[in-house]
């Protein structure tokens, strides 16, 4: 009897996991299999090993040095093995579990050329307020350099080229020399004929007389020879419109240039720096540190003042370092900066005069006298002068016995 409870029906899985039901001859089922294998072309072994790496991940397989097979069992107890195939122990990694750790790849964020956070933007505390009282000392605008200055030394009925001119010469004599003279020496220049072509025609003892006295004229004569021939073969007798031209120049500085561009050429490049402006800086505490030279307080002011006042500040200063606060013995009582300037009140110490001058004070002169918080409180210095000890004069009858007394 044929009944479908006796009936053996069993089941198998193949790698790609379909499933068939029922019995199937063995003979039929080699067949099969073998007419199977004649049609499909082997995989080359890179392929199988790709299949088994893949297969390791996504099956789990309680050791990994269990070999990978298929049998295909027939209702008369005989196993056929459809595919054998060992894994290659390079191609699969050795691990207690049995899978592939999943390996994170890292990737650097390349430079874009971002910049790095800015810092905190410095400023001095009440500079605006200083500002304005310095605008307010400075309203009546009757200092020489507001009078005398470079802005006043040019010929403004000359030709453009020749203003132009003229200024930067005025800004060359005016190193290490008051404005009085410097428009004394512009004066006498322009009467000569104060160009390119005829300074190069005057020789060197009359263009000295000319300028005489201004500091280190004897250099200024050489600086002005070389600054017009240069002028005069690249520019035609007019002078560079740019810093780093100017700067080129014999005798000519960054002060001098920023100042050239700004009054010749109408063009704000940076803040002239003179020993005022470096001066009344580092007095008000303008500066994040102090400084040593005009070209370092120049930079550090770039840093935090607004431009629209680099073109204002050079002339405010300048004047109110020659009325109030000057280099020696500032005006602090007539400032209106005494009660937030951190230097006021505070005498500037005075030039020592060179050894042997008819200034430098003798050995039996006595220093002034400060107070515990450094104010000076003599201002004149005391003379001491030590008298020579009396030498005692004897009687005449005295010598005269001394006399004997030696003789004999």
């Amino acid at each position: 009897m044929t009944s479908p409870y006796f009936m053996q029906s069993r089941s198998v899985i193949t790698r790609s996991g379909n499933q068939s039901t029922g019995c199937t001859p063995a003979a039929s089922l080699r067949s099969r299999l073998t007419s199977r294998r004649r049609n499909v072309e082997p995989l080359p072994s890179v392929a199988v090993k790709v299949e088994v790496e893949e297969a390791s991940v996504s099956e789990q397989r309680p050791s990994s040095s269990a070999p990978l097979s298929t049998d295909l069992q027939t209702p008369s107890g005989s196993c056929h093995r459809i595919l054998q195939t060992k894994p290659d122990p390079e191609a699969l990694p050795s691990h207690p579990h049995g899978r592939r750790r999943r390996q994170l790849k890292v990737e650097y964020d390349e430079d874009t050329g971002v910049s790095p956070a800015k810092t905190e933007h410095w400023e001095p505390p009440d500079w605006k307020k200083q500002l304005g009282f310095i605008r307010e000392m400075r309203s009546s605008r009757d200092a020489p350099v507001d009078h005398m200055g470079a802005e006043k030394c040019y010929d403004t009925d000359a030709p453009a080229h020749v203003r132009r001119f003229q200024v930067l010469v005025s800004l060359m004599l005016s190193s290490q020399t008051k404005d009085q003279v410097t428009a004394a020496a512009m004066q006498k220049l322009r009467a000569h004929g104060c160009t390119a072509e005829n300074i190069l025609a005057t020789d060197d003892e009359k263009l000295g007389t000319l300028i005489y006295p201004v500091g280190f004229w004897r250099s200024k004569v050489k600086y002005l020879k070389l600054t017009s021939a240069m002028l005069q073969k690249e520019c035609g007798g007019d002078i560079p419109n740019s810093v780093e031209g100017l700067v080129r120049l014999p005798g000519v500085g960054p002060k001098m240039a920023h100042l050239a561009m700004d009054i010749a050429w109408d063009q704000v490049s940076g803040i002239g720096v003179d020993t005022h402006v470096h001066r009344i800086s580092n007095r008000l505490g303008w500066l994040k540190k102090p400084t040593k030279s005009p070209e370092e307080t120049r930079k550090a002011l770039e840093e935090w003042l607004p431009r629209e006042l680099w073109s204002e500040i050079n002339w405010l200063l300048v004047g109110f370092g020659q009325q109030v606060c000057l280099p020696v013995n500032p005006l602090c009582s007539m400032c209106l900066n005494q009660h937030s300037c951190p230097s006021a009140h505070r005498c500037s110490p005075a030039k020592r005069p060179k050894a042997g001058s008819p200034r430098s004070p003798s050995p039996t002169t006595c220093v002034k006298m400060k107070t515990e918080y450094g104010q000076e409180t003599a201002v004149k210095d005391e003379m001491i002068t030590k008298e020579p000890p009396p030498t005692p004069v004897s009687p005449p009858a005295q010598r005269r016995r001394l006399r004997t007394k030696v003789n004999s």
